[in-house]
This record gives structure tokens, C-alpha cells and sequence, in this order.
């Protein structure tokens, strides 16, 4: 019996075709953008997007469709944290507040990074995929030669494994306390290092060194199998890995064709993992949670304006996941 829900990233009106269509497939499930620093509305003041009535506010659109708020994903505002800058506990309090807020409106998983200055990276947004459709890729020949950024001075990966346990110290018992579950994600692309920017979460036994830093039943990780894939790890496996451990909260189901330095994210049904044993083991481990299709290609009469995050592409994934769900529920 499945337990988990495929969910769609809504961001707002301009998502709201997206979503009324996947309503139409049987898809009710919702992961919304975290925000950054900047205001968005006002009512007797800046009202920031982690504030209580802002949070409430998407929840309730979302509700309006039919839709449930399961996730809230791309945490803008920790970037001091992960460099351990001044300033840095302003940022832990204000994530704390949001963890507070998102526990009274009952939205249970925040997805966040520790990637400092490169997040989600690609070199290239116009790789030509099947059919002419336009993907995502990165190819680390790209930035062999840049500069290192040195206005953010150097930072080794012990001085980052040191602010993210700093981090967790202080925001996982809020967590515990409001019940939402922290889930980290891995560095996208998992490289050792971008102009002179170390990264840390590149292999599955870091994802599973960060849930020992702070042990709780609310710190946990994203496994995305996109990330995992081009770490050349086994999806199946360490989604079981992850799950018996019960520190799988949330996940992105993708994949890609080459590794971590030069790797295209490709269509769901063309990349190098076995996707029907990765949809399998979700059922093996008794998921409880969500899973959503991540960065898909632009297909023909589409817009390259949001590379990875297209109308038709995600509607071809969710198309995908069914049937693997289907094949799956088929042979119990």
C-alpha cells in the first residue's frame, strides 16, 4: 500500500495551470518556495515570507485548489549561517520563528541546503535532450578556470561541518518542539569545490554523517536522486538506507546521464537509474511523506524561462510516476 504522495512545486499564479492540471491527475500534494530577505505584501508593516500570516496565506490558496501545503522548500536567508559570518544568529532566530510558524499551520517538512554562495548550479540550461526538448547540465571543464570568489574569503569543509553543527544545535530542538522535520539536501552538483567554494554534502555518507551531528526524529535529509544518481551512488539501496534509518522526510525524483562533473538531466525514462526499483523501494520501506519530479527538460512549445521547472516536462513525470505506481500496485 503506498503511503507517500507526489506533490507539485506551486509558487504562486504563476504555477496555477500547473496545479489545476494536476489536480486533474490525482495530484493534491504541494511543496512551496521558501523565500528570501525581500517583503511580500504589507499590512501594517512588511509582512517576510516566513511570517506567520504569509505562511497562512499560501496555505490557504493552496487549500482553495483542493491541494495540501506539505513542504516548503528553498530556505533563502541562512546564508551567513553556512559561512559562519556575523549575523549568523539573527538568521538561527529567524529560522526558528519559521519552524514556530510553520508547526502552528500544521505543514510538516522544510527542505534546506548548505550550499554557501552556489546553490543549485548548472553551466549550461540549453543542453539539447530528446527530441530537441532543451534540459539542465554541468560540466566542471566549464569552471575549471574561474577566479576564486575571494570576497567571501576562504572556508574549509571543517569550518562548514562546523556552522551546520552550530546550526542544528540550536534549530533541531525547536524543531522537535513544533514538529516539523528538518530535511537537508545534498549539494547540487555534489563537487568538492566551485571557484574556490568547498561543499561538503557530495556523497550518501555525508547525508548520513549530517543526521548523526544532532540525533532526533526531526533531522533527517532530502534524498534527491538526481544529486545521489550523479554521485554514482545506488538509488534503490540507499533509499532503503535512508528509510530504515527513518531519516528519509522528503524526496525529488529525477534523474541525469554522466556524474558529479559532467552530468545532463535528462527525461524520467532515459536516465542511468532503474527508476521502477527506485519507485519499488519507496513501497519497501513504508515512505510516509512526499516525492515530487524535479528539474524536467523544456519541451516544444515551451519557454526556457524556468530551466528544470516547465508545465509540459512535469506533467510528462507525473504521467511517468503513476505508471511506475500502477506497475508496482500492480504485483502486490
Amino acid at each position: 500500500m503506498r503511503n507517500f504522495d507526489i506533490a507539485i512545486v506551486y509558487g504562486g499564479q504563476r504555477d496555477d495551470t500547473l496545479a489545476r492540471l494536476a489536480v486533474q491527475m490525482g495530484v493534491t500534494s504541494v511543496v512551496g518556495g521558501g523565500g528570501g530577505g525581500g517583503p511580500e505584501g504589507q499590512s501594517g508593516g512588511y509582512i517576510m515570507p516566513w511570517d506567520y500570516h504569509s505562511l497562512a496565506k499560501r496555505k490557504k490558496a493552496i487549500e482553495d485548489m483542493g491541494m495540501t501545503f506539505d513542504v516548503i522548500e528553498g530556505i533563502g536567508f541562512i546564508d551567513k549561517c553556512k559561512l559562519g559570518k556575523p549575523g549568523r544568529n539573527e538568521e538561527i532566530d529567524i529560522f526558528c520563528k519559521f519552524l514556530e510558524n510553520m508547526g502552528k499551520l500544521n505543514i510538516p517538512v522544510v527542505c534546506y541546503n548548505w550550499m554557501p554562495i552556489f546553490g543549485w548550479f548548472r553551466t549550461n540550461v540549453q543542453e539539447k535532450a530528446r527530441g530537441g526538448a532543451l534540459a539542465t547540465g554541468f560540466h566542471m571543464s566549464d569552471v575549471a578556470d574561474w577566479p576564486d570568489v575571494a570576497a567571501y574569503g576562504k572556508l574549509t569543509k571543517q569550518e562548514l561541518w562546523d556552522n551546520l553543527e552550530y546550526f542544528l544545535k540550536r534549530v533541531v530542538p525547536v524543531a522537535e518542539k513544533y514538529r516539523v522535520k528538518l530535511a537537508l539536501h545534498p549539494d547540487d552538483p555534489p563537487v568538492d569545490c566551485i571557484a574556490g567554494i568547498e561543499r561538503i554534502l557530495t556523497t550518501a555518507d555525508a547525508m548520513m554523517q549530517v543526521t548523526q551531528i544532532v540525533k532526533s526524529d526531526f533531522n533527517g535529509i532530502t534524498l534527491c536522486q538526481g544529486c545521489f544518481s550523479s554521485m554514482s551512488e545506488d538509488i534503490p539501496k540507499e533509499i532503503r538506507r535512508f528509510g530504515k534509518a527513518g531519516k528519509l522526510f522528503f524526496s525529488h525524483f529525477r534523474d541525469v546521464v554522466g556524474d558529479c562533473n559532467d552530468f545532463v538531466e535528462v527525461f524520467h525514462d532515459e536516465g542511468k537509474t532503474d527508476m521502477y526499483q527506485a519507485m519499488k523501494a519507496y513501497y519497501d520501506i513504508d515512505y510516509h511523506g512526499v516525492t515530487r519530479p524535479d528539474h524536467v527538460p523544456t519541451m516544444y512549445g515551451e519557454e526556457n524561462a524556468s530551466p528544470g521547472y516547465t508545465m509540459l516536462g512535469n506533467l510528462f513525470a507525473i504521467g511517468y510516476m503513476k505508471g511506475l505506481i500502477d506497475s508496482i500496485e500492480a504485483q502486490k
